[in-house]
């Protein structure tokens, strides 16, 4: 098979370029390495497979080099993105070229393409919106649904919220209607939180990560609101996996929308995650809190029962397995890590 990549050399990116590199596939990235952290990653994987191929391009204006890649491949996975609702705020413009404009890029290299490729497209729950109609409770200490124990469903109706929202929701209905209209074989995963190894996450986004590497360097964090918001985390290999399970479907699950995350089993709030890292560092997070920021949902868990029956998937890796392997990956490869964050190898390491 031949996978093209776009975003390849981001965190979701890099680690299914590794994937299906091991499994004798061939695969090229493409992305523009605006991201912090994409140069390293492509170094890393690179020296892991030299064979892989590497497309420097921009989304928003490079469709020659979309196209060609487009037709020499068997499967297209989109993940390049603007992904921060922060920065969607500031710059909708950039937001909205990137994300919606990239998006209708793809597809129409795709659509033009001799055989067109398989498209699996990275959404986000952030289709649905605030969701404010929906109640909510404490339990545990955390947020949770007061009437939706499985989380929210796929015919949950769609409500796009900030620039990033919306940028987000027009490429998700744009991949899922050029099924419809075109005939392309495509499917949209509307994601929850994903972590993993060869994520660089910033304070706006990637909070898992972000906690993580904090917690490593023995530097504190900052918790909006009061540390009992919950997400459904689902660690990266998990993800793939559905990818996986999809494309062994494909003929069947064509133009479908599947919510992907970890569900009701695999849920962390933000002073959970700071418990389960302080089991490991003995220097123990130190935190304060701020005030809750415009649009924070207190909660947001996927229902991925769909994806349970249809793909035959079901998240395989605990919070507490997946944030382990995670932080051990960054204390291995802190001497790369840093420099993305402009960090010395001399800042305080947790012991």
């Amino acid at each position: 098979m031949r996978y093209l990549i776009v975003g390849g050399a981001g965190f979701i990116g890099i680690n299914a370029a590794y994937r299906y590199a091991q499994r004798g596939n061939a695969v090229t990235i493409l992305d523009d390495f605006s991201r912090a952290g994409t140069a390293q990653n492509a170094d890393w994987l690179l020296s892991q497979f030299p064979e892989i191929q590497v497309v420097r391009a921009d989304i928003r204006n490079d469709q020659s080099a979309l196209d060609a890649a487009a037709a020499d491949s068997d499967v297209l996975l989109h993940l390049a993105a603007q992904v921060a609702v922060t920065t969607s705020v500031v710059n909708p413009r950039t937001d909205f070229e990137i994300n919606a404009l990239g998006s209708f890029n793809v597809l129409e290299a795709v659509r033009k393409a001799p055989r067109p490729p398989i498209v699996l497209y990275s959404s986000t729950n952030k289709v649905y919106g605030g969701m404010e109609d929906v109640a909510i409770a404490s339990d545990g200490g955390r947020y949770c649904y007061r009437d939706l124990p499985h989380g929210v469903p796929e015919t949950r109706q769609l409500d796009f919220h900030s620039p990033y929202g919306c940028s987000k929701g027009a490429a998700d209905q744009y991949v899922r209607d050029y099924a419809r209209i075109y005939g392309l074989r495509t499917l949209v995963f509307r994601q929850s939180c994903i972590y993993g190894p060869h994520q660089f996450g910033i304070e706006d986004q990637g909070w898992v990560a972000w906690f993580a590497l904090r917690s490593l360097l023995d530097q504190p964090v900052t918790i909006y609101g009061d540390g009992q918001q919950a997400r459904d985390v689902l660690f990266v290999d998990d993800l793939l996996a559905a990818f996986d399970a999809a494309l062994e479907r494909i003929e069947q699950v064509s133009g479908r929308v599947y919510n992907i995350g970890g569900g009701p089993a695999n849920i962390l709030s933000l002073l959970d995650l700071v418990n389960l890292l302080n089991q490991w560092n003995p220097a123990k997070v130190r935190y304060s809190f701020g005030d809750w920021r415009p649009g924070d949902q207190r909660v947001y868990i996927s229902d991925i029962r769909r994806a349970e029956r249809e793909l035959g998937w079901r998240p395989a890796t605990s919070p507490q397995q997946g944030v382990r392997l995670m932080y051990d990956w960054m204390a291995a490869n802190l001497g790369s890590i840093l420099p993305v964050y402009n960090l010395s190898p001399a800042a305080s390491l947790a012991k």
